[in-house]
C-alpha cells in the first residue's frame, strides 16, 4: 500500500509553467507506475502523463504532449509534473496515481491509490 500527498499548483496566467509534486507519506513509490489525472469542473477525470517504475517509459494525453513532463526519483520517494506553456484549458483538479500492474495505462481503473487532488487554474 502507498499513501500519496500532493503539493504545488495554484494560479498561473497563460503561457506560464507550474510543478507538481506527489510523494509517498507510507509506502515506497519506486513499486509503482505513477500516473497524472485531471478533472475540470463537469467533466469526468482524464489521463494526462504515466511514468514506468523506473522512470525509462513515459506516455502523455495528445493534449500536453510537448508541454508537460512527468518525472521521477525513487530514492526521494518522489513524482513530478512540470507543467509549461499553460493554457486556459489546462484549468482542473490534477491527481496524483499509483498502479502496480507493470505496465503504463492511461486507463483510470488501472489506478488503485489516489493524491488528495490539487487545483490548477490557469487565467487567460
Amino acid at each position: 500500500q502507498v499513501q500519496l500527498v500532493q503539493s504545488g499548483g495554484g494560479l498561473v496566467q497563460t503561457g506560464g509553467s507550474l510543478r507538481l509534486s506527489c510523494a509517498a507519506s507510507e509506502g515506497t513509490l519506486s513499486n509503482y507506475v505513477m500516473g497524472w489525472f485531471r478533472q475540470a469542473p463537469g467533466k469526468e477525470r482524464e489521463f494526462v502523463a504515466a511514468i514506468s517504475w523506473s522512470g525509462s517509459r513515459t506516455y502523455y494525453a495528445n493534449s500536453v504532449k510537448g508541454r508537460f513532463t512527468i518525472s521521477r526519483d525513487n530514492a526521494r520517494n518522489t513524482v513530478w509534473l512540470q507543467m509549461n506553456n499553460l493554457k486556459p484549458e489546462d484549468t482542473a483538479v490534477y491527481f496524483c496515481a499509483a498502479q502496480d500492474t507493470g505496465m503504463i495505462a492511461a486507463a483510470l481503473e488501472t489506478y488503485d491509490y489516489w493524491g488528495e487532488g490539487t487545483q490548477v487554474t490557469v487565467s487567460s
